[in-house]
């Protein structure tokens, strides 16, 4: 899997580091990257995606997992989080 935020879709950036001389050598500016298991209310088990420490405070500010992954359009989201998405939907469902 590359080194793309599953959430927030981040991934690294190339620029110049810039000498006091203003001599310009590439370099990347790496994605704040973790491996992460957040827990599922509906599904009442952990959850394992590759995530931003800007991702993790995304997902807590739209009050969970299970709410962001509803908010979001199927379209918009990585296929393993579709297939979570889709177990969510379900689930809540069956529960009404």
């Amino acid at each position: 899997m590359s080194r793309r935020c599953q959430v927030t879709g981040k991934i690294r950036q190339i620029g110049n580091s810039v000498s006091h001389a203003n001599n310009k050598t590439k370099r990347t500016f790496n994605t704040n990257m973790r491996s992460a298991r957040i827990y599922s209310e509906t599904l009442k088990r952990y959850v394992s995606m590759k995530v931003t420490a800007n991702g993790l405070r995304t997902i807590e500010h739209n009050g969970g997992i299970d709410s962001w992954l509803l908010s979001q359009a199927p379209s918009k989201l990585d296929s393993r989080l579709r297939k979570v998405r889709e177990q969510v939907e379900a689930v809540q469902k069956a529960a009404k």
